[in-house]
């Protein structure tokens, strides 16, 4: 039975109401120095054709042999997204031609894939979250690349990527948005980079979307979907689920019937278009690969590579959240990447954990962000954040200073408790300099006074004079209770 559709995801047609529902394959390029079958360089970058072994360029008598570090990856990452681990799943072979598929066949897992079902749990926005299903995950070789640019009348092929590891993880039909489709992409990959089983890398092609669009009108079975093929960023991905979704809305509105087929779409243009039409299984005449045996291994297998994960983004988002008491959006902002979550935890452990928070999410990570840099180029290290943390907890520095102190660490360098000394930065909790400061502005301003004591709102007006006579270093605090004070407010 289909779930009630949510009245906030549906599109408005020109007759009703339609809903988006979206499947995705990830196909993840596996950390590993050497590829699927063969030894070959799987180094990114390199001249072409110069990481091709035999096997690789299909030279005959040439046999593939399993690359035990693709295997074990492939089941950290079945672990990390809770699926089922198969402990026996076999090669088939895939026909199809193209230049850069030199064996005529692809190398991949069909009717026994080595994962089986599992989830992600996926935060849309700071107040909603989503369960996608996982379908499978199975072990593929990749092909190499066609050159067209390369000459006016030629076409060149690459093999260097020709048989690199890819894991497919293969998503349910669970997305109903643009903004779920990229929600949940950003949470794969989070999880594949903690994992290390995938660098995440979408300019470099290590992640790859393939993005299975149709639509309904809400209550109705599925609609005829179009696959838009090889979506290399986050943001294009969200695109081409809406520009796809309109398009098929469009044409039913027409009164028509959408082909199943394969789509590219061209960000440029802000369009998909048709590539071919849809393959199904039978089209590729699959058959297990007589070359390999079936890949069999047993729970001990399995739990001994358990054992060696880490800790995953939802047990550290939880652990952070209980631990140090932070909000769950600013949790799930500090564990989207692991050296970020490392960072955090280090500013934080011993200080005020919600500070620390504070600091590290607004002023580090926005400065980061403005200028950039990711958290390992970050010119403020966790030690000097962690000790403008210190300073403000210990009433040495007030905010407004600490934001100043906050720019000199990051343009200059140095400790922040050396800069705060040699540079008089200390904000003035002397009550007596605090008192003459009060007393002479008080003095300078009777109608000002006359005012506040009517309409206690402007004491906002003599804090300001007051922080602007001691150079912004008096303690809020101290100035507002003295005022109160000596006004009778």
């Amino acid at each position: 039975m289909n779930a009630p559709a949510n009245p906030s995801k549906l599109i408005k047609g020109a007759t009703g109401d339609w809903e988006i529902v979206v499947g995705m394959e990830i196909h993840a390029q596996v950390s590993s120095h050497s590829k699927l079958f063969s030894g070959a360089s799987t180094d990114f970058g390199g001249d072409p054709n110069s990481h091709v072994s035999l096997v690789d360029a299909a030279m005959p008598g040439m046999l593939p042999v399993i690359n035990e570090e693709c295997v074990k990856q492939a089941v950290r990452t079945g672990i990390g997204l809770k699926a089922q681990i198969n402990h026996r799943s076999t090669f088939d072979r895939k026909n199809y031609f193209y230049p850069d598929l030199p064996q005529g066949y692809q190398i991949s897992q069909f009717k026994s894939p080595i994962v089986g079902e599992g989830v992600v749990i996926v935060d849309v926005t700071p107040t909603e979250q989503i369960t996608v299903g996982i379908e499978r995950l199975h072990l593929e070789q990749d092909a190499g690349k066609s050159l067209h640019d390369q000459s006016p009348t030629d076409s060149f092929v690459d093999l260097n990527r020709s048989g690199v590891a890819l894991m497919e993880i293969v998503s349910k039909p669970d997305i109903r948005s643009a903004e779920e489709a990229r929600a949940y992409v950003t949470k794969l990959r989070t999880i594949l980079r903690y994992l290390g089983t995938c660098d995440g890398n979408m300019e470099q092609g290590s992640l790859r979307a393939d993005v299975n669009v149709s639509v309904r009108r809400p209550g109705e079975g599925l609609g005829t979907r179009c696959e838009i093929k090889n979506v290399n960023s986050i943001r294009f991905i969200g695109q081409a689920v809406d520009v796809e979704a309109r398009r098929q809305i469009a044409i039913l509105e027409d009164g028509g019937s959408i082909d199943q087929e394969t789509r590219l779409f061209d960000p440029a243009r802000g369009e998909t278009r048709s590539m071919r039409s849809k393959e199904e299984a039978h089209d590729y005449r699959y058959f297990p690969d007589p070359d390999l045996l079936p890949l069999e291994f047993d729970e001990a297998f399995v739990e001994e590579l358990a054992r060696g994960l880490p800790e995953l983004p939802d047990e550290k988002k939880a652990r952070f959240m209980r631990d140090y008491g932070i909000a769950s959006y600013d949790a799930g902002v500090l564990v989207a990447e692991r050296a970020s979550a490392d960072f955090y935890e280090a500013v934080a452990t011993g200080r005020d954990a919600k500070m620390a928070a504070n600091w590290v999410i607004n002023e580090l990570f926005g400065r980061l962000n403005k200028e950039g840099f990711d958290i390992a180029a970050s010119p403020v290290s966790a030690a000097q954040l962690g000790a403008i943390v210190d300073l403000i907890s210990e009433g040495v520095i007030s905010g407004k200073i600490a934001k100043d102190l906050f720019e000199i660490v990051w343009t200059e360098g140095g400790d922040p408790r050396a800069l705060v000394e040699t540079r008089g930065m200390k904000q003035v909790t002397d009550t007596g300099a605090i008192e003459a400061a009060v007393d002479a502005i008080i003095a300078a301003n009777p109608d000002k006074v006359a005012q506040a004591q009517a309409k206690p709102t402007m004491l906002g007006w003599f804090v300001g004079q007051v922080m602007k006579q001691t150079g912004g270093k008096a303690n809020p605090q101290s100035v507002n209770d003295v005022l109160k004070s000596k006004l009778g407010i």
